[in-house]
């Protein structure tokens, strides 16, 4: 009996996902695990593995946007008739619930966009993280010709003006992978100039060409959810300035004697983590008709990432000890650059924080990441003078600002938890205790 292979739920988040390319074309033999297609998500690009053997009878779509349930493929008996298969699908498809209406009932019960995958989005593929391998080479002259590049490389090549046929691989099977768009890029020198030579000025005013860059799934979920915060969850903010001189002590003490290097923002997250122990409400959920106080302290850490933002998550950080949190984020961030992380790796914050330190940004407002009720905006360490034991010296501070979602929090609670938060960090040795 033919199969039918729809698009999967791969993230709590999405909505559709974009077929990058496909491994198979219709008339290839296909087992379990066989990688049939890449598919951008929002937040990675993933594999699609086939659960059936037999043969790939139909692609519903080359490439492009896919929605979540809609009809990629058909997988059967060689020379068996789909079409009745292909044709019961689309009807169902038809007679379900679009999405819009699904989300408008879901919203009645809770206002946090936590979509779980029915158990016929999952059964037909099973998702995997992409990595640089690839399928066995095939004996057809189609197969032969086509340039092997993970998506990652196509994308750069395409950024840096690059013939990727030019390109020699690395990678498995002469697949080519970042590093080789990289040394290309070194070689020929596009990262710095352009090729074409700029033409002289002939006149008073140039026109610029305009350049449409066409939405990926991570930019169009960053807008929609946050537009969605932003405009649903009434803000408010509250500034702190923090003594960072025993920090900065402290750090310095600590990297001096362990091998796994301690950053300010791993002081951040330890600090916030125990503050959030002591005002729980800080770390609690709006749920549309309930409140949820997390048992659990999760921080989500924001990383930016070529394409947009990612929110990887430290776990029970206020149990881990600071190495345990630098290691923790230090693997996570580089994950999330390479988009590899697994979705639950991404799901289940509690509270967010977001630091622009190491940008010279020495404060800003921070949009809530849904659920969370406060998110934390962490600015640069500024040398300037400070008043100390009656006199006027030079001192380090940092300024924060919490962001509020006021359906939750009141102002004197988000006051409460940055007086305990700053004398974390005016006294770290109280973190160690």
């Amino acid at each position: 009996m033919a199969e039918v292979i729809r698009m999967p739920r791969m993230s709590d988040t999405m909505e559709e996902g974009v077929i990058v390319g496909w491994m198979k074309k219709v008339g290839d033999k296909v087992e379990p695990g066989t990688v049939l297609a890449e598919v951008e998500t929002d937040k990675a690009v993933m594999e699609l593995e086939s659960f059936y053997e037999g043969v790939l009878l139909h692609i519903g779509v080359e490439k492009g946007p896919v929605p979540v349930n809609g009809i990629l493929a058909v997988i059967g008996k060689e020379g068996e008739d789909y079409k009745a298969a292909l044709a019961g699908a689309k009807d169902e498809t038809a007679s379900s619930p679009a999405p819009k209406e699904e989300k408008k009932a879901e919203a009645v019960e809770s206002n946090v966009e936590k979509e779980t995958a029915s158990s016929t989005e999952i059964k037909t593929v099973q998702v995997t993280p992409v990595v640089e391998t690839v399928q066995p080479p095939t004996t057809t002259d189609n197969e032969a010709k086509r340039v092997k590049a993970s998506p990652l490389a196509k994308n750069m090549a395409e950024k840096a003006g690059i013939h990727i046929e030019d390109v020699t691989g690395t990678g498995d099977n002469g697949r080519i992978v970042r590093k080789d768009i990289e040394q290309a890029m070194a070689t020929s020198g596009t990262a710095q100039v352009s090729k074409t030579a700029v033409p002289p000025v002939t006149q008073q005013f140039v026109t610029g060409k305009d350049i449409d860059t066409p939405l990926s799934q991570m930019r169009k979920i960053i807008a929609k959810r946050l537009s969605e915060s932003m405009f649903t969850a009434p803000h408010f903010y509250l500034t702190m300035e923090i003594n960072m001189g025993r920090a900065m002590e402290a750090r310095k003490m600590i990297n001096d004697t362990v091998a796994s290097k301690i950053s300010f923002n791993d002081f951040v997250v330890k600090a916030a983590s125990m503050a959030l122990r002591s005002h729980p409400v800080i770390n609690s959920s709006w749920l549309g008709d309930k409140i949820r106080q997390n048992g659990n302290i999760n921080i989500g850490i924001a990383v930016a990432v070529d394409e947009g933002l990612l929110v990887p998550i430290v776990r029970n950080a206020d149990y881990l000890t600071l190495s345990q949190i630098s290691e923790s984020v230090k693997s996570l961030a580089a994950k999330a650059k390479e988009r590899k992380l697994q979705p639950d790796e991404m799901q289940g914050n509690t509270f967010t924080i977001s630091n622009l330190g190491m940008f010279d940004i020495e404060s800003f407002t921070a949009i809530i990441n849904p659920p969370d009720a406060c998110i934390m905006a962490v600015g640069s360490i500024v040398q300037k003078p400070i008043v100390k034991n009656d006199q006027i010296v030079v001192g380090n501070t940092m300024k924060v600002m919490l962001s509020c979602d006021h359906r939750v929090v009141d102002g004197a609670s988000g006051a409460k938890f940055l007086q305990t938060f700053k004398m974390y960090l005016e006294e770290p040795v109280r973190m160690l205790a």
